[in-house]
């Protein structure tokens, strides 16, 4: 009998914010992807960081590893062992990310799909969809994301909430508004297998959701329909994955996490997402005791870019070695830029200098604080070089906390949390720091 095998492809690694257990890839080539093909959980990830490149790069990096996985299926087929996959192609639940880049390469390189499912809502960040619109909840009141500094990103920006307009938005009119299939609450909470059977021609589907009874709910039925054949592509946020692979609660609890930490030793907070919610956060957490603020001024960075690393990590060895925490953030303001590739190119060059520093802390310290997704993706694949890594589960809503392997030559069982960018209240980041610290909660 088939194994069926929840595949993600995640264009940062925050995806990971609702699950345990599982593995994160940062490598795709065939041997490290039949490891995970064959791990005990359910699922796994592989950070492809594609939120982070041009459409083009997306597309080739997708493809790449759409071809490696084909290629380590058909492998273990061989040997008797085939896998049923499903595949997630997971993006930012505000709507921000190459689509329909990604779910048309997976399409074609892993194809054919008979429907291609939108499940954007992410309720442990309090993204929700009613009525086929997508809602961020801003102080308990649903505000739609077209009217949120999310639809304003100058690389992913958007005009509509409304799910189809949306996806004819952005896939230019290819796909009209009209021909989206809408999965609207009463669909999603009652019983759809009939209609679900009935899709083909990889179909695109709005999916509505307002609990995580509601996707528990309507995956049982996707998985029904799988099991009777139909091949489905999913375009989600995380909670989609909550209830696909239906794991039981994480081994430790997020109050308990310190006891990951390495040696009681103080750890390190790196900041490198710019968005609102970040800079609160950040500005509750420089109150919280024993850290130490060390800011990087991005706008001198081309200039003084050696100068610049050798004092922050000076700066981040002595605050350790005196038992405090240091925070590294980048500068708050944000630059303006001529185009995009040009954005895209400077915010290479940020996160290369803060992997730099990453790379710079000291071997002894007890813990890291990612903030930020693309910044977390960096921190994991360039910063601490890992090839894998595994979830242990979350510190809060939304945040993980994956651990370095044993044999890693720096930083042995170093616990990371990876704390997206718009996640979480205006006290979050301090309260994980408070946690691992061992602090009282702010």
């Amino acid at each position: 009998m088939q194994q069926t095998k929840i595949i993600v492809l995640d264009d940062d690694p925050t995806g990971s914010q609702t699950v345990h257990s599982c593995l994160l890839l940062t490598r795709w080539d065939v041997s490290t992807l039949q490891e995970a093909l064959q791990d005990a959980s359910p699922l796994f990830f592989v950070l492809t960081n594609t939120r982070g490149m041009s459409a083009e790069q997306a597309s080739k990096v997708t493809r790449e590893v759409c071809v490696n996985l084909k290629m380590a299926l058909e492998q273990l087929a061989q040997q008797g062992r085939p896998i049923n996959p499903l595949l997630v192609s997971r993006s930012d639940s505000t709507l921000r990310g190459h689509y329909p880049v990604e779910t048309d390469v997976i399409a074609e390189q892993l194809g054919p799909f008979d429907a291609h499912f939108l499940v954007p809502a992410f309720f442990e960040g309090g993204r929700i969809t009613r009525d086929s619109v997508h809602y961020l909840m801003v102080d308990g009141k649903p505000v739609p994301v077209h009217e949120t500094e999310f639809a304003r990103d100058s690389v992913f920006g958007y005009a509509h909430s409304y799910l189809p307009d949306y996806v004819e938005e952005k896939t230019r009119g290819r796909i009209k508004a009209a021909q989206v299939e809408r999965f609207l609450l009463a669909d999603v909470r009652g019983d759809s297998l009939k209609r679900l059977l009935s899709l083909h021609g990889n179909v695109c589907c709005a999916v509505d959701g307002e609990t995580q009874a509601d996707l528990n709910h309507f995956c049982d039925q996707l998985m029904q329909a799988a099991g009777e054949g139909k091949r489905y592509l999913f375009r989600s946020g995380a909670s989609l994955l909550t209830a696909l692979a239906r794991l039981p609660a994480q081994p430790v609890a997020a109050t308990a996490m310190r006891e990951y930490v390495r040696n009681g030793k103080a750890g390190a907070v790196i900041v490198g997402s710019h968005v609102k919610k970040t800079t609160q956060q950040l500005e509750q957490l420089l109150k919280m005791d024993k850290v130490a603020p060390i800011e990087v001024d991005v706008s001198q960075l081309d200039a003084q870019r050696e100068t610049m690393l050798s004092e922050v990590s000076a700066r981040a060895r002595h605050a350790h070695d005196t038992g405090q925490t240091p925070v590294v953030f980048t500068s708050r303001t944000e630059l303006t830029f001529a185009d995009q590739a040009t954005r895209l190119a400077f915010g290479e060059r940020v996160s290369a200098f803060l992997m730099d520093v990453v790379r710079n802390l000291p071997p002894t310290l007890g813990f890291l604080i990612s903030k930020g997704g693309i910044t977390s993706n960096d921190v994991l694949s360039s910063g601490l070089a890992l090839k894998t890594s595994r979830v242990l589960g979350q510190i809060l809503p939304g945040c993980s906390v994956v651990r370095c392997p044993d044999d890693h030559p720096r930083y042995p069982q170093m616990p990371v949390v990876i704390f997206p960018g718009n996640v979480g209240d205006e006290k979050a980041v301090a309260r994980a720091y408070a946690r691992l610290a061992g602090l009282g909660e702010p």
